[in-house]
């Protein structure tokens, strides 16, 4: 059987001494190119599991492999943050002394690209958003829901394999939403990118093809 693009196995995570357990033993599979959701109560693992899988923390045991290789000893994290995960996170954290093409940018510094390159791309980008009207606009001059997409421009802007995106609607309202989930599943049909999604909300979580349902830090079944 060939190898998933990521994987988790065993994985544990606990804090506070071991006192608190985010996660209990998860075991996931996803492949290339799927959509998945990931939901459960506040609390259960769900955004603790989406970090692991993208390298922003280590499990206490257990091991995440990117097409069968281990995050952190064969696969450099920092290489695979940048390269490999484009992030997508509820609360934008887009830099607000820079502007949304700025912001853009500040993704594909690490690839050392040159600077009229980064600002194509940049510009490329925020136009598919639908943004190429406000690309010299500050973070604080724009709509939540185009903030949200200033930060999918970023998430994309080094071509990555996985977009990992934590509760993306849940600064949004209905129509934003609408937008946002409108333009995830396009990128991904489109590109062929892996989307995981962690989510509260029903029908985001049910939208998917494949839907993970987390409780207590595992997996329900």
């Amino acid at each position: 059987m060939s190898s998933p693009l990521l994987e988790a196995r065993g994985l544990v995570k606990s804090y506070d001494d071991g006192r608190i357990a985010a996660l209990r033993g998860v075991d996931v599979r996803i492949e290339a190119g799927e959509y998945v959701t990931i939901s459960g109560p506040s609390g259960s693992g769900k955004s603790t599991l989406l970090h692991m899988l993208g390298g922003l923390d280590l499990p206490t045991r257990g091991e995440v492999l990117f097409r069968g290789s281990p995050l952190g000893s064969a696969v450099d994290l920092d290489t695979y943050r940048s390269r490999q995960v484009g992030f997508i996170f509820q609360a934008f954290y887009l830099l607000p002394t820079l502007c949304a093409a700025e912001n853009v940018q500040v993704a594909m510094l690490a690839m050392n690209e040159r600077a009229n390159h980064r600002a194509e791309r940049a510009a490329a980008l925020l136009e598919e958003m639908g943004l190429k009207d406000r690309m010299r606009h500050y973070p604080n001059e724009l709509s939540a829901g185009e903030r949200q997409r200033v930060a999918i421009a970023r998430a994309l802007a080094n071509d990555p394999a996985i977009l990992l995106a934590d509760e993306p609607t849940g600064n949004l309202d209905t129509a934003n939403t609408a937008h946002i989930m409108e333009i995830l599943r396009g990128i991904r049909e489109q590109r062929g990118m892996t989307l995981v999604i962690v989510t509260h909300e029903k029908e985001i979580a049910s939208s998917a093809p494949r839907h993970i349902r987390i409780r207590d830090g595992r997996i329900e079944a």
